[in-house]
């Protein structure tokens, strides 16, 4: 099976031997995002609420660099530092992935002792495209 790299300046460059996203065949592997902004690369400035939003944001982007949404989401991995923002991320993470009566993915939530930067939270996506 043929993999293309997806890629977009509207979410952080990768910072390691790795791809924002895959696309292999109908389905999008996007990379674990955590909440950079993609103008500078740092970790943007907030608690969980604000930390969430740009990861999700950055996942918008890439879905749609691949021509796709986040309606296209049908798994969705969540790294949380602390479960105790778990409230606060499931609020704002539907706002993305169950909106108007969109049909949320599968999901996997787990508290990690660290994430990269020190950040409070990473998701990943998995997609399909048609």
């Amino acid at each position: 099976m043929q993999k293309t790299v997806v890629s977009t300046d509207k979410a952080p460059a990768a910072i390691g031997p790795y791809a924002q996203a895959i696309r292999a065949g109908d389905l999008l592997f996007a990379s674990g995002q955590i909440p950079l902004d993609p103008a500078t690369q740092q970790v943007v400035e907030g608690g969980i609420e604000a930390q969430t939003t740009r990861v999700l944001e950055n996942l918008k982007a890439i879905a749609e660099a691949a021509g796709g949404s986040l309606a296209d989401a049908v798994k969705a991995t969540v790294f949380l530092r602390d479960f105790a923002d778990f409230a606060a991320m499931n609020a704002i993470y539907a706002q993305y992935l169950a909106a108007d009566g969109m049909t949320p993915p599968a999901r996997t939530t787990v508290e990690v002792s660290r994430l990269p930067k020190d950040v409070r939270i990473e998701i990943d996506l998995v997609l399909s495209l048609r």
